[in-house]
């Protein structure tokens, strides 16, 4: 059976046919998507291809097409292109239907507290490496977020977070469960949401942080460009 594929379908058929609803229209915000969704998979393909011939996680065959690329199963790859799109949709539907987020007015402390956090996580982890890379990778991402665009966009992305774990427990509570997907836990806590490392909640963090970050930042210039040549 090839339950990650239909999972990887499942996460991109809605998002991918509301596209087109005219309120939202996501598809007019493609052309700062899909460069956005390619950083990305830039980034987190290659740590994905270390991570699995480090054995910190890997892959039942029996749920798989049997294509790889470069060590990873083709639905892993796709995850790192239906997962952002899902996320970016989920960002951009809250903003279009809510505008500010409540969550803004706490954006500052919230995201100072949760740095310090994942520092001392990554400091008396440093050996688990799931945990600890994680950790510094999404430090360094907030850091540069903040250098693009201060805390003004912060409110918006934690709302998002918090709405995308619904179906992130669902999909990745199949992928862990069967387990499609298996991590060693000499490389991570241990601790785990259902049968989901507990890591998986910030590392989905930083895979929603970066793309959105990538996202408003060519939306940004696109907009300055444009009123430039007017």
């Amino acid at each position: 059976m090839y339950i990650y594929l239909y999972l990887n379908l499942f996460t991109i058929f809605f998002p991918l046919a509301l596209s087109f609803d005219k309120r939202v229209a996501f598809y007019k915000t493609w052309p700062a998507l899909f460069p956005a969704i390619f950083v990305n998979a830039a980034v987190f393909i290659p740590w994905d291809i270390y991570f699995t011939q480090r054995g910190i996680w890997g892959f039942n065959p029996e749920y798989l097409l049997g294509i790889n690329i470069f060590g990873l199963p083709l639905e892993e790859v796709m995850f790192f292109f239906t997962v952002p799109y899902a996320c970016l949709f989920i960002y951009q539907c809250l903003n279009v239907y809510f505008g500010e987020s409540i969550f803004q007015k706490h954006a500052r402390v919230f995201t100072f507290v949760l740095i310090a956090f994942l520092a001392i996580l990554a400091a008396v982890n440093l050996p688990r490496l799931y945990t600890s890379a994680t950790a510094v990778f999404l430090i360094v991402m907030f850091v540069l977020h903040f250098k693009l665009f201060g805390f003004a966009l912060l409110g918006k992305f934690y709302r998002a977070y918090l709405v995308h774990l619904i179906p992130f427990l669902l999909v990745n509570g199949v992928l862990t469960a069967i387990p499609i997907v298996w991590y060693n836990n000499d490389f991570n806590l241990g601790l785990r949401v259902y049968t989901i490392p507990i890591e998986d909640s910030y590392y989905s963090m930083l895979l929603l942080l970066l793309p959105v970050t990538v996202f408003e930042l060519i939306r940004a210039k696109r907009k300055h460009l444009a009123v430039n040549t007017v």
